[in-house]
């Protein structure tokens, strides 16, 4: 069987605390065993350009307008697909923790992977992996190996490629930025319209540090 995977992230990487900074870093992921969400995202924007509602380069639910978002998010929920979160109180990570990016990134995307995908690697599977570009090299790494030791602790015999893409080149990318922003509005607004209709799609949603209880900002 062929799965899909494509990540995402929302939050921002600033530990403070102040106006415009997330509480939260999210990790978000859309899987799927076909690709037909990312054609039909190409027809709607076709459509959306002839009704002539705003939209932009590419699918963004952060800057999109809200007729674009629901007329996205009512795309989606046609096609077969399911999505997972990992939700981070920034706050509560250790300073060594958060010492870099891809130190951070450690933890939350192994916890990720073991508990959000792998559970969906059966016998037979072929993963292909498609990721938001994450900026640096070394960050890159860190994503590729949090998946390698998963995967061998959880299926060693499947195959797996990962992809790092910005966002405007895949439309699967965008869907799962939908997802993220879902996500996002729920824990940061305490906002379910957007997270509520797709929560049936949603597989695993996890706080990570959610017993933790000392704040270091």
């Amino acid at each position: 069987m062929e799965l899909y995977l494509f990540s995402d992230e929302a939050g921002c990487f600033t530990f403070a605390k102040g106006p415009h900074i997330s509480k939260h870093f999210i990790i978000c992921t859309l899987t799927t065993s076909g690709l037909g969400l990312a054609e039909a995202l190409v027809r709607l924007r076709h459509v959306l350009l002839r009704e002539g509602l705003p939209v932009g380069d590419y699918f963004h639910a952060t800057t999109d307008a809200q007729a674009v978002r629901d007329r996205v998010y009512a795309e989606m929920l046609k096609h077969d697909f399911k999505f997972q979160a990992t939700i981070c109180e920034k706050s509560k990570a250790q300073p060594q923790v958060r010492a870099s990016k891809a130190r951070f990134y450690q933890y939350p995307w192994y916890y990720h992977f073991k508990h959000g995908i792998a559970p969906h690697l059966g016998k037979g599977t072929s993963l292909v992996v498609t990721a938001a570009s994450i900026g640096t090299k070394k960050e890159r790494l860190t994503y590729t190996n949090a998946l390698k030791d998963v995967v061998n602790q959880s299926a060693p015999d499947i195959p797996w490629v990962v992809d790092f893409r910005p966002s405007m080149a895949d439309n699967l990318l965008q869907a799962a930025d939908y997802c993220a922003w879902a996500v996002q509005r729920l824990w940061e607004k305490d906002d379910g319209k957007s997270f509520d209709p797709l929560k049936d799609r949603c597989t695993y949603h996890y706080e990570l540090w959610k017993h933790g209880t000392k704040h270091y900002y």
